[in-house]
Parts: C-alpha cells; sequence; structure tokens
C-alpha cells in the first residue's frame, strides 16, 4: 500500500508508504500546513506527521496501541488524538513533534470507542463510546470534566422534546378540478410534516442491540460542536431517530429532537449555531436556539436526502441522494 499525492501546480509526485487502512488513517491541520498518515509496519503501529508544502517527514513516531484506529487533529494543529479499536478503549494524545502529552481510558473490558469530536476552539474533546455515553475531556490537563447519557426516558422539565409529527396536505374545495392538475396531484398525495412540542417525561424510539452480531446498532456514533462552541450535537444508535443537543456552556441537555424515520446525517452550520439533520426523505430539519421547522425540498419524484453539507459561507447548503443533489440556499434576512 501507499499514498501517491499528486500535485496539480508542479504536476510533481511523491509517495508515502505503509499507510494503514483504518477508520480515518490521514487528517490534515485545519491551515493545511501538515499533515499526519496511520502507519503499519512488522505487525506495530505508527504515526508519520509531514509537512504538506513539500512534503518532506517532520516526525515519525510509534503509538502505545494495539490496532490504531483514527487520528484527529484539533482545530488549532498542536495535538493531535489517536484513538485504539474498539475492544481496546484508549486515546492517546501526541504533540507536533511525537511526544505523548496524555493517554485516557475510561474503562477496560467491554466495545470502547466509537466517534470522536473535537471542539471548534480545541478546548474540548468528545468521546462517544459503546456504552452510550459521550465523555468530555478538557485540553489543560486532559482529565474527564463530565459524561453524558443518553438515557430512553427524558424526565428533566429542563429539556424541549420536539417530535415530528406528519399532517395530511388540506386542499380547498374551490382548487379541486378534473383532471387535477401536476401540481394539485403532488399535493394530494404528499404527505407534510411539523415540530410539535412534547410533555416530559417523554420515552424515545428504542431498539434492543442484537448482541450476537458484529458492529452492534449500540452506543455513540455520531458527534459534531456548534461553530461556536456553545452545543454538542449526538446520536445514540440505538435511539437511532433522535438528535441529542446538550449546552456545553451548563453540561446539561438542552433539547432532543425525535424524528420520524433514522438520522441519516447531521452537520453545524460554519458560521453560527445551526443545525440541519436529514434523515432519508425529502425534508430537512434545521434547529436553533430560536427553535425547530421543517423545510420541503421541491423537486420531481422522490429525492431521498442521505447526506448534507454546509457551505463555509453558511448561506447554502448541499443534498445528496443516492444518484442525484441539489443546492439549497437559505433566505438571509435584511438587516
Amino acid at each position: 500500500l501507499r499514498i501517491t499525492v499528486w500535485s496539480l501546480c508542479t504536476k510533481s509526485v511523491s509517495y508515502i508508504k505503509y499507510p494503514k487502512a483504518c477508520q480515518q488513517g490521514v487528517a490534515f491541520t485545519k491551515d493545511g500546513r501538515y499533515m499526519a498518515v496511520a502507519e503499519r509496519r512488522d505487525c506495530k503501529d505508527f504515526i508519520s506527521i509531514f509537512v504538506c508544502r513539500n512534503w518532506q517527514l517532520l516526525r515519525h513516531f510509534d503509538t502505545e496501541t494495539q490496532d490504531l484506529f483514527g487520528i484527529e487533529w484539533a482545530p488549532n494543529g498542536c495535538v493531535l488524538a489517536a484513538w485504539d479499536t474498539c475492544l481496546e478503549y484508549k486515546v492517546l494524545l501526541y504533540s507536533l513533534d511525537g511526544r505523548l502529552l496524555s493517554s485516557y481510558r475510561a474503562y477496560e473490558w467491554p466495545l470502547g470507542i466509537k466517534s470522536i469530536a473535537w471542539s471548534p476552539s480545541s478546548q474540548f474533546l468528545a468521546i462517544g463510546s459503546f456504552d452510550e455515553k459521550v465523555r468530555i475531556l478538557n485540553h489543560v490537563t486532559w482529565k474527564k470534566i463530565t459524561e453524558l447519557g443518553h438515557p430512553a426516558t427524558i424526565a428533566s422539565k429542563k429539556t424541549i422534546v420536539y417530535k415530528e409529527v406528519e399532517k395530511s396536505p388540506t386542499v380547498g374545495t374551490e382548487r379541486l378540478s378534473f383532471p387535477p392538475t401536476r401540481a394539485l396531484a403532488s399535493s394530494l398525495f404528499s404527505t407534510q410534516s411539523k415540530y410539535d412540542i412534547c410533555q416530559v417525561p417523554v420515552s424515545l424510539h428504542y431498539i434492543k442491540p442484537v448482541a450476537d452480531r458484529a458492529n452492534p446498532k449500540v452506543g455513540v456514533g455520531m458527534l459534531a460542536f456548534s461553530a461556536d462552541n456553545c452545543f454538542l450535537a449526538t446520536k445514540n444508535d440505538n435511539i437511532p431517530n433522535a438528535v441529542w443537543i446538550w449546552d456545553i456552556r451548563k453540561l446539561k441537555l438542552a433539547v432532543v429532537l425525535e424524528q420520524l424515520c433514522t438520522i441519516q446525517c447531521f452537520q453545524w452550520d460554519p458560521c453560527q449555531p445551526r443545525l440541519a439533520v436529514c434523515t432519508g426523505s425529502s425534508r430537512v430539519y434545521l434547529w436553533s436556539p430560536a427553535g425547530c421547522v421543517v423545510v420541503q425540498v421541491p423537486g420531481e419524484g422522490d429525492f431521498q436526502i442521505m447526506a448534507l453539507s454546509w457551505h463555509s459561507s453558511g448561506d447554502s447548503m448541499l443534498l445528496l441522494s443516492k444518484d442525484h443533489f441539489c443546492v439549497c440556499y437559505l433566505e438571509r434576512e435584511e438587516v
């Protein structure tokens, strides 16, 4: 195995040997100056750090892992997080020059780490685990600040629960015509949805994981911090229809969004605390501290949104189905 780096400017080619095929084996710093590569040589894990300007090797060091599973730079480019396979709960934090700053282990024998996310300020590292909890480490001591659980019943009165409900379209009799127009026919047979605010306690749709199969649908599989570091969105895979939004300033659960379908993807607006969610339907769901909204994507046929990606300006986003995509523009309020 090798990595080939092609320059589109000078047409030069560089080769990097022994990359490891793992979940996240290549990571760039946010400023694009350095690249870290996970490697496997002689049954041992290594990390190499390259200078992207000329692809010179800056540091090469071995890691204290059984089977390195992924690496992720802090946004400030000073710390590299490396984590082990799910059979071994271990997070290692390295400096740019390859020194081991700290290691963290929450427990030993059960399945371990499932997802990892840095806060944009590099002050927090969130670790999602198979035990359905998120642990947040601080950047000073690399010790745990808090542990966030994902129970199937929401009981706190300080948590707002938004539940998606479907409603049948209402068409006035004066609009009915025969044969119906194309727009009228599509509106008659398409269901719409909206959010209701539920009274707590609320029981969420919980799926008991199958214990005797590989890759069980259990644990925190998706994590993302908002651009202003104030919120953390999570998804617990055995409560597949819910997005949990935590207030990082209070370290409390602020909002739960319960959808009708399984959460496929969510992503924060890069400029403000606004979360976009998709569930494999033709709708996009947007949450901000002001509230929730459901946006129906207009288009011919059944456009099932499986993934989405914000533009860096926060003005638009890309919506992807299996074989189509569309660009969604958000109207900005005139100040």
